[in-house]
């Protein structure tokens, strides 16, 4: 075997990295349950949130702790165990390890060694959140979290001013305000999707520009986890954005009755002197949106 080639050594374990439920237990996959049950040990970003998944599938495989905080030492011992050709299985708190969680290192050490590293898929709060959207799916960029820090946040959406994918954010509720203060200002006010606690038993989808999220967006509102999914800046062929005002009349012009989208975006096209192409394509966004929220 050329190890220069990485190729897997047959006589070590296999370090499976295993998506789990984003919210809603069920979600889950066979081949996840039988992986989990199979293997040697899970290390778990928390064991006491994982023993709650293993415990409501009657999993009794030995879990231990592997995070942010201990990750360099477990990380070691990991690494041994599969060497001796125990199988280990990497799981987060929610999703797949290695998205906006502990992951990445392991998954590298592994690789650097000549582990095989298999990916069993699961749940995608980021997949889920672009299924519902009614936005372009087939070019994205995931962000995660920004910066906790205000500047440092600011200047990253600065660098995205110009991003012609959809953009998908993670954000805490401690930070959803400023978060959304600061997309309104800097990328300006477009029409977003926010899902909070996605599949859980408080799931809510808000669809709204920005502003009018600002507005309504109670405090009660501003508990769990957020995904916010914001459209790429999609500019006419002049250089200019459809503002807010053209879009508010697409969505009123699409709530009335006898109008198709061929025809609201000819009515837009010809009154508001923007093309053709981009009208129209902003009215079947909309109308995905509203058809997909309803």
């Amino acid at each position: 075997m050329n190890k220069r080639l990485g190729r897997p050594d047959k006589d070590y374990g296999t370090l499976y990295i295993v998506g789990t439920p984003i919210g809603n237990l069920e979600d889950i996959t066979l081949r996840a349950l039988r992986v989990l049950k199979e293997v040697d040990v899970i290390a778990a970003e928390s064991v006491r949130h994982s023993r709650g998944l293993c415990s409501h599938y009657g999993i009794r495989t030995k879990l231990i702790s592997y995070n942010q905080h201990n990750q360099k030492v477990k990380g070691a011992e990991l690494i041994s165990r599969l060497k001796s050709g125990e199988s280990v299985a990497l799981v987060t708190n929610a999703g797949t390890p290695g998205v906006s969680d502990p992951g990445v290192m392991l998954s590298s050490q592994a690789l650097e060694a000549n582990i095989r590293v298999s990916p069993v898929p699961g749940p995608s709060s980021v997949a889920a959140a672009l299924s519902i959207s009614g936005l372009r799916g087939d070019k994205f960029v995931f962000m995660g979290f920004l910066s906790h820090r205000a500047g440092k946040r600011r200047k990253e959406l600065e660098g995205l001013t110009s991003e012609s994918r959809t953009m998908v954010f993670f954000e805490a509720p401690h930070r959803l305000r400023d978060m959304l203060g600061d997309l309104k200002g800097i990328l300006g006010d477009r029409r977003i999707i926010i899902v909070r606690e996605m599949t859980k038993l408080y799931e809510e989808t808000i669809n709204g520009f920005i502003s009018e999220i600002i507005d309504v967006l109670k405090n009660d509102q501003i508990k769990g986890e957020f995904t916010l999914v914001v459209p790429g800046n999609d500019r006419t062929e002049d250089g200019r954005s459809l503002s807010h005002e053209v879009e508010m009349k697409i969505g009123d012009l699409l709530k009335e009755n006898g109008l198709s989208v061929r025809d609201i975006a000819k009515k837009i096209a010809s009154e508001d002197k923007v093309s053709y192409r981009n009208a129209y394509r902003a009215c079947l966004a909309f109308k995905n949106q509203a058809n997909r929220t309803e």
